[in-house]
């Protein structure tokens, strides 16, 4: 546990606050904008369509890195574990999507990714996203639905996680390197962010 007061990141890492979230019974459905020109669909565990896909829903803008430092059997031993469902929607023949649900622990979901690539931000796919998701959860046997965001990501996604039913539960503080400067993503990626290296 922290002490209260500043605390120094090391050179060469990011912070973020992380805040975790859940959801214990289903809640009633939001509105959702139509769209025929998404398709809600599953997405195949494909390691290059997939880091691709993470990359663009999260790794340029948001620096989501965590499986681009997994190699093709880690990150496969994921995708293709039958507890774990992905799936995307589709516009013009190319997914535009991404949404990972986690079923490996017994009477739990949890949703560790989600989110849509900068081209539908603003077009209300993120809650036809959800709606799916929240459905796709609450047909099996679960007693609870959760995720954490975090400081880095789109600054409206924790409210848009409480708008969709979710009560925050804990909060953390994650130190980790720098994806930027390990080589995993560009030093353009996430620009809100300052890298601190004191070799640069």
């Amino acid at each position: 546990m922290l002490s209260p007061g500043f605390h120094d990141v090391p050179s060469g890492c990011v912070a973020t606050v992380v805040t975790h979230l859940e959801m214990t019974a289903r809640p009633e459905p939001r509105p959702v904008p139509e769209s025929a020109e998404l398709e809600f669909v599953p997405l195949t565990a494909d390691m290059d369509a997939y880091r691709d896909l993470f990359r663009r829903v999260g790794a340029e803008d948001w620096l989501w890195f965590s499986r681009l430092r997994m190699d093709d059997a880690e990150l496969s031993a994921i995708l293709t574990d039958d507890g774990v469902e992905l799936f995307t929607l589709m516009r013009n023949g190319r997914p535009e999507a991404l949404l990972e649900l986690d079923f490996r622990i017994a009477g739990e979901c949890e949703l560790a990714f989600f989110g849509v690539t900068p081209a539908l931000i603003g077009t209300g796919a993120g809650r036809r996203l959800m709606t799916h998701a929240i459905d796709i959860a609450w047909a099996r046997p679960i007693q609870r639905l959760h995720l954490h965001t975090c400081t880095l990501d789109h600054p409206a996604a924790l409210a848009f996680y409480r708008r969709s039913g979710f009560t925050p539960i804990r909060q953390q503080i994650e130190i980790a390197p720098d994806p930027r400067l390990t080589g995993h993503l560009p030093k353009s990626a996430g620009p809100h962010v300052p890298i601190f290296d004191e070799h640069l």
